[in-house]
Formats: structure tokens, sequence, C-alpha cells
């Protein structure tokens, strides 16, 4: 497990039987299913956050489905393996299309900690037009090169997509659910958050500049690819922002100055 990641949390002492390591992890995903619902995220019962259980290749975390996002804790989550077994003592059950999406994901991507998906009005009004993602605000630019989309199938109930979302999200970090929502998949919590604050952004942006009614402003080629090389640097790992560790550290203080229960 990354040393970012276990920083980024101050929290209790793991319970009996888990590892220090496991229950850092609990703490950073649970403060982002908080923060989630901080921002107005959510959708009821619908969407999910995963991570990887550190030292597994085959487990990872997922929320009860049942409890609205700002009720989860780090010991409320959900441990389940690959085939969608739960190895955790809880009345709750895991969203059948939150499997589907996340455990292929985690199992073909081995570098990736976590994975985000999202139903959001901006999201959503995106990912239903055509065209997508334009790049024609900086906040679009500065990621542009690590979004990818996956053709809408109907809810993803169906095992047989697995292998249609793992090829169509390829390497990259980002990806956009057509007719769906959004997703990240990040190295960590922190890198899955920030990934996702950056493209739900980005969307909002795009929504609200057509809103306007007026003519879109066009960017000539030479700023686009200047302005993605730029964020290529930025968030590289020896960038000013990498993986979100810096705006990770100060969304935690947030919540810590609110009084979240989340590290329970």
């Amino acid at each position: 497990m990354k040393a970012a990641q276990l920083k980024s949390v101050k929290a209790s002492k793991a319970p009996r039987g888990m590892s220090e390591e496991e229950w850092q992890m609990r703490c950073n995903l649970a403060a982002a299913y908080r923060l989630v619902a901080d921002f107005g995220w959510t959708d009821l019962l619908g969407t999910h956050l995963s991570a990887r259980v550190p030292g597994t290749d085959d487990h990872f975390l997922i929320n009860p489905y049942g409890m609205l996002f700002e009720e989860i804790t780090a010991s409320s989550l959900i441990k389940v393996d690959q085939d969608g077994n739960i190895l955790s003592d809880t009345d709750y059950i895991v969203n059948p299309a939150g499997f589907v999406i996340h455990s292929c994901i985690h199992v073909a991507r081995h570098d990736v900690d976590c994975v985000m998906h999202l139903h959001t009005r901006d999201g959503n009004a995106v990912a239903t037009q055509k065209c997508g993602l334009l790049p024609i605000t900086q906040h679009a630019l500065v990621i542009y090169d690590q979004v990818t989309y996956h053709d809408f199938e109907g809810p993803a109930l169906d095992f047989d997509e697995q292998k249609r979302l793992v090829a169509d999200l390829g390497n990259k970090r980002i990806m956009i659910l057509r007719n769906h929502g959004t997703l990240t998949a990040g190295r960590t919590v922190a890198e899955a958050f920030v990934l996702m604050y950056r493209i739900e952004r980005a969307c909002r942006m795009q929504i609200a500049a057509q809103s306007g009614g007026q003519e879109l402003n066009p960017l000539p080629q030479s700023v686009i690819d200047k302005s993605i090389k730029t964020g290529q640097m930025l968030y590289s790992k020896g960038g000013l922002s990498p993986e979100g560790e810096k705006e990770w550290k100060a969304l935690l203080r947030r919540l810590d100055r609110q009084g979240s229960d989340y590290k329970h």
C-alpha cells in the first residue's frame, strides 16, 4: 500500500483481527462517501465507491446497500471477493450493479485501488450528449487525455458487459458512461475522488455554457494541445498535485472540522 494513502487519514486503532492497512483504507473510503454526500453528488442509494483491500488482488470494500452515503462509516463498509461473496458480518447486501461495474476493474487493473461511479445531473447531461466532453474549458482540457467512453447497455447487471467495460477503460482513469454517468479509477482514494471532482466540474461548466444560449468560443488546436500537456505535468507524480494528495488532505480537514464520525 502506498505511503501517501496510509498517512492521509489519522484514524483510531484498527479493530481486533483487522490490519492497520485495511482500517486506513476503510477510513479513506468512508471519508470519500461523506464528501460525495457533502458535494451533493448522491442518488439516494444509487451509485457506489469501492476500494481494494490492501495486500489482496481480489477483495474490495463497497457500501452496504440501504445506507445513505452520509451514514457510512469505516466499520460499516462491506468486504467482498471477486465472485461477489460477502466476507463481512453485516445485515446489508451489495448493490448488484455496483459489483458488476467495480469488481471487473479491480481485478483487471492492479494499479487501481479505488473506483468511483456517480449519476449526477451534469455528469449525466454530458454523458447523454453525442459530443461528450468538449475541449472548451481549462477544467476539461487538463484532464482531457484521461477521458474515455463506454456505451450504455442497460442497467449494469450483465456480467458479460464487464469485458467491454474493462476494454473501454483501457489504461485511462476517467470514463464517461454514455447515457449513464461518470466513473474514475484512482491509484488511491484521494486520486479517484479528485479526478471525479475535476470531471464533474468540467461537465458542470460545459452544461452551464451551453445553457447560456450563446455560441461557444472555440479554442485553437495549439492551445488545446498545450493545455493537455500542462495537465499531464501538473498531475504527474512529480507535479504540483500528484494523485490528488494535497487536495485530499484539505478535504479530510474539512470533514474533521465538521465533526464527522466517518472513522467509526
